[in-house]
Parts: C-alpha cells; structure tokens; sequence
C-alpha cells in the first residue's frame, strides 16, 4: 500500500472504502496488459459496489487477459481532503496506481445528482475536466447508463458515450483503442473511427444551434458522423455474461447479497418510466441458468440472501419454477429470498408461501397514484381491487408492513387524485383490520411520495414539472389528510433535487457551465443531503445566464428538436406521442404479452421477434 494512503486512511470514516483487496477483487501485472480501465462509479463505494451493472463490466473486461479493469469511486470530504492535502491522486483500488496513468476512465451514470462527483473525480485524477483540453489518446474520458440516453450536460467532459447495454460494446471500443495505441493514433482520428460503432455517441462530432427563444434549432453531425445512435443490447440473455464470481466487499454496502438478474426489459409500458422504455425489448433468462447462477454466486460469495432482480420480478413468466428451485436449495441454509419489484396485480398466495419458507420481509407496493383514472391515464394497469387483495393476502399470511409509492404532480393530476392517496392508504388499513391473522402485533402502512420528474424518452417527455410551490402544497394537502391515520406514516421527497433532476434531465449541453460553476464553488455528493446546497445551484445558473424553469417547468411543443434527439431507443417519438395523447384521455395500452403495440423496439431483435 502506498506510504501516503497508510498515513492518511486512520483519519478517515470507513477506511475500508479506500484499501482494496477484497476477496475476488482482481490483481494482474500491469506490464502483462496492453489496455488499463478505470470503472468509476461517482459515488461513495456502498453505493457504487451495489451496482449489478458494474459487476457485470468488472467481470467481462478481466476475462480477457490484456485488459485490466480496476474499480474507482468517489471519496468521501474526509477522505478527499486528506487527498487533496497530500497530493494523493485518485486510484485505482486493486493496484492503487493513479488512474490519470489509465488508458480508458469510465463512469457510470445512473443519476443526474451524479454529474459533479464526475468534475470532482476528474479533478482529483489530476486532468483537464474538458474533453477540448486533454489532447492526448490516453486516457480517454468515457460515459454510460441511463444518464446517457441524454448526455448534453455533461457532453464537453467525456470523449464519448455508450447507448445502451455495455457487455459487447465495451471490447469492442478497447479493440479499437489498442489498434490506435499501436498505429499512434491521434485522439481526433480515434473519436472519428469509434463513431463508427454502432452504439458510440461523441458529443464533439456534432454541431448544436438554438433559436432565439432558447429552444434548439438543429443538431448537425459532422466528420461523417450519424444523425442516429442507435442503443445497443443483448440479444440472448442465457449466452451474456453473469458475475457469478462478485468482488465481496470489506464493508457494509447498500445491498449485500447476491443479485439475480431474471430479465430486461419491461412488459408494461407505465407512461413516466424512463426505464421501462429504454431498456425494451423484453428479454429473459431460463430458469435453469437462473438458479445455476443463483446457487454458484452463493456458494462462492457465503451470502446469506438473494434478490430476484428486474424492473417487474413478477412478471418474469417461470417465476415459481424459478422460487422453487432456489428454495430447495435457499432453506436448508438460511438464505433468503427476496423480491424487491412486486407488482400488486401479479402477487399471490403461492409466491406468498414460498417467500415466506425462509424470512418474512415487509412488502412494496407501487400504486403511483391514488386514483384509477389518473392511473389509467398514467397506463400504471392497476385496479384498486388487485392492490387490496394483495394486501389482505399478505396479512393473512401474517404480514403487518406495507410500503406504498406514489408520485405527486403526475401529468393530469388533481386535488381528488391527491387526496385519493390517503384514501387507498386507508383502505388498506381496513383490509389489515379484515384479515390479519394476528392483529396483537398492529400493522405498519408508510406512504411515500416523490416529485414526478420528466424524463427523455417516455410518452412524458414532452410534460412540464409542476412548480415547486405547487408541490409543496399538493404535499401539505396530502399530509394533512392522514395526519389522523395513526397507523400510516407518510413521507415525500425533497423537492429541491427533483427540480434540479428535471434540469438535467431534459437539458441542453449550455447546462456543462452551470455544472463547472458549481463544482467549481464547491458542489459535489449532490445527491446527500449533507452536502446538497440549493442556493449554489440558483447561483450557477443565474451566473451562467440560464433559468432553471425553463428547462423544468416549460411544456415541449410536439415537433420540438430534443437535445437527445441524436439518440434511438427504438421505441419510435410516434408512439410515445400517441401514448401521451392517451394519457389525456385516460386510456390505457395493453402490456406487451397480451398485446403489441408496434412501439418499435422489436426491430433491435434479431429476426424481429416478439419482445413480450
């Protein structure tokens, strides 16, 4: 270990976030590799070795013998400023080096509160935080997740981006680089050839003018570069790659377990979810190679719980198959199993029973809104009475905990679908009363709501955010309606970082200043609250010259150029333009298993299979 890292690390918090060396962490000689990759998660390390998908890039890339890939997250203040103090470069955990000696850096970006933690890390590596400024090959500053299906803000700091799913993507880039490393490429001559593959966005290769009113005029590619990305997936699940061998950490982190994976994609179609959308088609793993990956990764890692992992757990179509099998194996030793994405209308008594044979763990459920006509015009396909069954099903199996998620300032949202909340909460208390098999215990029902932030890419793209003000009214409308439920509890989201998220979300890349202003008066770990200041942020975009409800609270007209316009999820702007349309008349689409509504993703399968 470095000398400087020994003397600083018994000053900090959680030491062991900063060491390395943990059991299946990955050590190879760094002479025997042509290709060094830092995997950045801009986080602290419990957040950022949480994340399934960075497992999956840590595993595909050290399978090959000349790429290393190390692991690198953000350093809490203490640890940062023990950093900056002795001039200890930000590294790479498994070798310690300095990750500005790495080839490639890529980050992983999940989350829009995320992007200063980037500036932070960049800085803290010791580079140019500006792609313009960092003339040289190596190392190349790259981005993928979620966050990328529009990259503007962040455009002027990466070299590229990747759309969609990294696993063939990602060899497929460094390929390239070690060609470019070996012919002495300049970095200008790589970007223009790495645009050629498919899935690869490099922000610098296209030319963005406004109209005089702030919105975009054109989005012009240039040096032959494509007016379309089109995202990039996998097309068989039981032929890509599962980590079944998981560095284990050496701390507590936020999921410490075994994560399985049962499919991507999403049947459903809700008209808010960014997810649901850009991740179609729906694509599966067997049942079989599930429960062989499933047992492998517990006997390698002494995990004592397993979480069955997807955007809807329980419409994977062998779910019981699947409990089943796992069970046989999970009871005996105490594991359990967990289901974190139940939908009401899919839940059971035989899933009850067979969750239950190890631990009982409370339940989640996702409403989203109080109402059925603004679920109907949210196209959640939830009746009330399938989310009350539900729950009496599981009282009488002996649960006393519920969770409730909702989402306040949904697009056609009124008062009544406010208060329509603490009606279904109550309802659901009463259904407690009904059923429970052991009422000595009392029932535990929590109301959670967030702000519904407009994401790219869904049929709400085009939707304002309702005002701040407006929100926090709606909040005190709902509050006080259960303020007399003793048995609910209820909690919401702050709004300030809602806001901030609906800025980035749907932002152009004039948003970049703002971001550098900020960091550079001391914004980072913007997604805690102990380091959160809403009044910096204020201060940036006023300094920068932009206003904040403009990219929040403005309607989008029909036609309007997208700063993500560049990018393609398969899901056609037609589509989500009808299923908005929709939401207006509070009319819901089916889900995709029952029938398909030509929403375009099936042609990112090969042979055009059905997604569902």
């Amino acid at each position: 270990m470095n000398r400087t890292l020994e003397h600083i690390l018994p000053k900090v918090q959680k030491p062991a976030r900063y060491t390395g060396g943990e059991y299946n962490a990955v050590v190879k000689d760094s002479r025997s590799v042509t290709t060094r990759f830092a995997l950045c998660f801009p986080d602290t390390y419990e957040i950022g070795m949480s994340n399934l998908g960075c497992h999956i890039l840590y595993g595909v890339m050290n399978e090959r013998d000349d790429v290393w890939c190390e692991r690198c997250y953000a350093p809490w203040g203490d640890m940062e400023e023990e950093m900056r103090r002795e001039g200890l470069l930000l590294y790479g955990l498994e070798s310690g080096d300095p990750i500005c000696d790495f080839d490639i850096i890529g980050f992983s970006l999940g989350y829009e509160m995320a992007y200063t933690n980037v500036l932070n890390m960049l800085d803290l590596a010791g580079l140019p935080l500006r792609s313009k400024d960092r003339r040289d090959l190596a190392p190349l500053v790259i981005a993928g997740g979620t966050c990328c299906y529009n990259a503007e803000p962040i455009a002027p700091f990466v070299d590229f981006c990747v759309l969609g799913e990294g696993e063939e993507v990602t060899l497929e880039y460094i390929d390239l680089y070690q060609k470019a490393k070996d012919e002495c490429w300049t970095k200008d001559e790589f970007l223009l050839e790495v645009a050629k593959i498919p899935g690869i966005y490099v922000p610098s290769l296209y030319d963005v003018t406004y109209k005089k009113d702030g919105t975009i005029e054109a989005i012009t590619p240039t040096s032959g570069a494509p007016a379309k990305v089109t995202k990039r997936l996998i097309q068989d699940m039981d032929k890509s790659y599962f980590p079944v061998k998981t560095v284990i950490p050496s701390t507590e982190i936020v999921h410490d377990r075994v994560m399985l994976e049962l499919f991507r994609g999403c049947i459903r179609g809700c008209r808010f979810c960014q997810a649901g959308y850009v991740y179609r088609p729906v694509r599966s793993r067997s049942p079989e190679l599930l429960a062989q990956y499933g047992k492998a990764a517990c006997e390698d890692s002494g995990y004592q719980e397993m979480t069955l992992s997807s955007l809807s757990s329980t419409d994977y179509p062998c779910l019981l198959e699947l409990c089943d099998n796992l069970l046989d194996y999970c009871a005996p030793r105490d594991i359990g199993l967990s289901l974190p994405s139940l939908r009401a209308d899919t839940f059971s008594m035989s899933l009850m029973e067979r969750l239950q044979r190890v631990r009982r763990g409370g339940l989640t459920f996702a409403p989203e809104a109080g109402t059925q006509r603004l679920r109907d015009a949210i196209n959640k396909n939830l009746q009330e009475e399938d989310l009350l069954q539900s729950c009496r099903t599981a009282f009488s199996g002996g649960w006393n905990s519920v969770k409730l998620y909702f989402m306040l300032g949904l697009p056609t949202e009124t008062d009544e679908d406010v208060l329509g909340i603490a009606d279904l909460a109550r309802k659901v208390y009463f259904a407690w009363k009904e059923c429970s098999s052991n009422k000595a215990r009392g029932v535990r029902i929590t109301v959670s709501t967030s702000w519904f932030v407009p994401k790219p890419h869904t049929a709400f793209q085009w939707e304002p955010q309702i005002p701040v003000e407006e929100y926090q009214r709606r909040v005190n409308l709902l509050r006080d309606a259960l303020k007399r439920d003793k048995s609910i509890t209820y909690n919401w989201h702050d709004p300030q970082t809602s806001y901030l998220e609906a800025i980035f979300s749907r932002g152009d890349r004039r948003l970049a200043d703002v971001l550098e202003w900020a960091w550079e008066h001391g914004s980072k770990m913007d997604a805690w609250s102990e380091y959160f200041d809403y009044q910096r942020w204020m201060d940036a975009l006023d300094a920068c010259g932009l206003d904040g409800d403009f990219y929040a609270h403005r309607p989008r007209e029909k036609d309007e150029v997208f700063p993500w316009a560049i990018s393609d999820v398969g899901v056609s702007r037609d589509f989500l333009w009808h299923e908005r349309e929709l939401c207006y008349e509070s009319t819901t689409t089916p889900d995709c298993r029952s029938k398909c509504s030509a929403c375009g993703a099936n042609k990112l399968l090969t042979g055009g299979r059905h997604c569902g």
